[in-house]
């Protein structure tokens, strides 16, 4: 629907003047003049409401121009809005990957600092070879330990039977001597 301004709403009334004076015009020269005006104002004013109703025209599709652009913009917010939201999520998603990768790369580390299995298992034997020779020596070590304890238990048995002997003998020296001593007295008795 077309608006009019303030100058539509003159010229009609200057019209309606014009036709009004027209009319009770009895003279055919000003009522030429008369129509030649009246004429030029409804043309004047066809001219202003075609111009409006272009204008209207053309302002009912810049709204649609805006409509669709404001539909566009809002599609294109929405999807602005998903692709930061999957942007998040790979953002998330990428930090916990880099913080997986850390946490694999310290453990690598640790992992690295430590001998791999087939090291080990050489150490492993190493070290069995090494605790079961230690277990011969030890073994062996044990059996010279009995062996020696015996030869000293004999041993002792031995110093034993010599002080008997020697207690014997030093019995039978004492004896001895005192027989002598009495077969000396004795004699010096007698």
């Amino acid at each position: 629907m077309a608006v009019s301004d303030g100058n539509d709403d003159k010229r009609i009334n200057t019209l309606l003047k014009s036709f009004i004076r027209w009319c009770g015009s009895n003279d055919e020269e000003d009522s030429a003049v008369h129509y030649q005006r009246m004429l030029a104002s409804l043309t004047q004013c066809e001219y202003t409401i075609e111009k409006s109703v272009k204008v209207h025209q053309m302002n009912l599709k810049e709204q649609e121009n805006y409509d669709k652009l404001s539909k566009q913009i809002a599609e294109k917010i929405k999807g602005a809005t998903e692709k930061i939201a999957e942007c998040k999520n790979e953002l998330q998603q990428a930090k916990r990957i880099r913080k997986n990768r850390q946490e694999y790369d310290a453990l690598a580390k640790v992992i690295q600092q430590h001998p791999d299995r087939q090291e080990t298992m050489r150490q492993l034997q190493a070290l069995d070879k090494e605790v079961s020779s230690l277990e011969e020596s030890k073994e062996s070590l044990e059996q010279k330990l009995d062996l020696r304890r015996k030869q000293f238990h004999v041993l002792i048995a031995a110093i034993h039977e010599l002080e008997k002997i020697l207690e014997e003998d030093d019995r039978d020296k004492d004896d001895l001597i005192d027989d002598v001593r009495m077969d000396s007295v004795t004699m010096d008795t007698s």
